[in-house]
């Protein structure tokens, strides 16, 4: 029978995953103020241009949608795809306005099956999301076809070796070398570059993938 700390660190990381129920409104806000660092650096990487059509890919709190509403202006539409219910009904009472003007739609969907059709994403994020996705070939394949040719996504993560010593990630993370996901990409079809930092106590990985053309 599992411990009552096994039980603990099983939910929270389900509730990493899929923000969802009465906590996940906390979890929410948690991870607008612990990725906000890693969400802006990667969509810097991702080089969204005014005007595009920019998506951001299990959006969590919401912090990288106002991030990309904010780049691709008045004359640009932003995507937000997410799991969690709750957190689609959250953004939409934070982004009323925007959701009103058509720069902002949400939809439910994910990594491995996304809801764009082919080559019509100027550019992509998703930070912290690959920990929760079986099947990595998919990622690769839907973000080679939803990019436009020369355009780019940035998937952010962090760390393996780091989170390996974290409490909650032995309960529902699955934790890959930056390579493995480099890797994947590359078989995809796309050009491939890493950018490494340290945010707080935590080393970072941005792997940005960009789409020949």
């Amino acid at each position: 029978m599992a411990s009552l700390r096994q039980r603990l660190l099983t939910n929270l990381a389900g509730q990493l995953g899929r923000p969802h129920g009465a906590l996940g409104g906390v979890v929410a806000g948690a991870l607008n103020r612990g990725n906000g660092q890693a969400i802006a650096t990667a969509v810097a990487a991702a080089q969204v241009p005014a005007g595009g059509v920019a998506a951001d890919i299990g959006f969590g709190g919401g912090a990288g949608l106002r991030l990309l509403v904010d780049a691709v202006g008045t004359g640009g539409t932003v995507h937000g795809v997410e799991i969690s219910d709750d957190m689609l009904d959250r953004a939409r009472r934070a982004f009323r306005h925007d959701l009103d003007s058509d720069r902002l739609r949400l939809t439910r969907g994910s990594l491995t099956a996304l809801p764009f059709d082919d080559a019509s994403l100027d550019a992509a994020i998703t930070v912290n999301t690959v920990y929760f996705i079986d099947d990595l070939d998919a990622v690769g394949t839907e973000l080679a076809r939803t990019l436009r040719p020369g355009r780019r996504a940035a998937i952010g993560v962090g760390d393996p070796d780091a989170m390996r010593a974290l409490p909650m990630t032995p309960y529902g993370f699955r934790l890959r070398p930056v390579a493995d996901i480099v890797a994947v990409l590359e078989a995809a079809g796309l050009a491939v570059t890493v950018e490494s930092r340290t945010d707080g106590r935590m080393p970072r990985h941005t792997i940005t993938a960009q789409r020949a053309g």
